[in-house]
């Protein structure tokens, strides 16, 4: 994982158990679409509307574990994504944190690195955890001496870039959590469609699967946007 100085490449070298879980559930959820259109319970116009996101988050998660990868080098950190980079000049980078996930099931990750911006902003360090690494606290904390020097300034704490990064913290749980909730809602109502098959002839798909959905989306993030902003708010106090 390390190298020499301060080049470092961190990509997969170990199998991750949550991505065969995930293609195992990703599966099952096709073949259930499969029926629901074999069986004419729903129409084939609306199969792309079920499986597309199936075969886009399979696609994803593929393209991730072949070109997912962490470098860094004098000039700052690059995290490549499966389609995507974000790179972080040296003067830009406030911090690099490995921090736990809280009630992470057994074959989940337990630990995962996060690099924060100037601008309170961060993104994760891919493979930078404890699938990959034996101690990813202890390879961050080598990092961090190692790009001390390149930084241009001491690793300490600024109280103006803690409350941008608190701010910021508040929104993105917000958008998580709705998308958790919305996703539960989808879920559920996926079940009660598959189960309206076997009792009706005509269940409403896409009231069922996209208007109940897009509707808790919208709900859920109005009210929980309030909530952390006035949580934060408090804090600042």
């Amino acid at each position: 994982m390390g190298g020499v100085g301060i080049g470092r490449e961190y990509r997969r070298r170990r199998k991750t158990p949550s991505g065969q879980r995930l293609v195992g559930t990703l599966s099952l959820l096709f073949i259930s679409v499969y029926r629901l259109v074999h069986d004419h319970a729903v129409p084939w116009r609306v199969a792309p509307l079920l499986a597309g996101p199936c075969v886009l988050l399979l696609a994803r998660l593929t393209l991730y574990m072949r070109r997912g990868r962490t470098l860094v080098g004098p000039h700052g950190v690059t995290a490549r994504r499966a389609l995507t980079e974000r790179t972080r000049a040296w003067p830009d980078v406030y911090d690099i944190r490995v921090e736990h996930i809280p009630k992470a099931p057994a074959h989940a990750r337990k630990w995962i690195t996060y690099l924060y911006g100037t601008d309170g902003g961060r993104f994760v360090l891919p493979h930078l955890d404890d699938w990959q690494l034996d101690d990813p606290r202890a390879e961050v904390a080598a990092l961090r001496e190692d790009a001390a020097r390149y930084r241009g300034m001491a690793w300490e704490r600024r109280p103006e870039v803690e409350e941008r990064i608190r701010r910021r913290t508040g929104h993105r749980k917000a958008w998580e959590q709705a998308t958790t909730g919305a996703a539960i809602v989808f879920g559920c109502m996926f079940l009660l469609c598959l189960v309206l098959v076997f009792t009706t002839y005509h269940p409403s798909v896409p009231l069922l699967l996209l208007w109940i959905p897009l509707a808790s989306f919208a709900l859920l993030a109005a009210l929980l946007h309030w909530r952390w902003a006035s949580r934060v708010s408090a804090a600042a106090e």
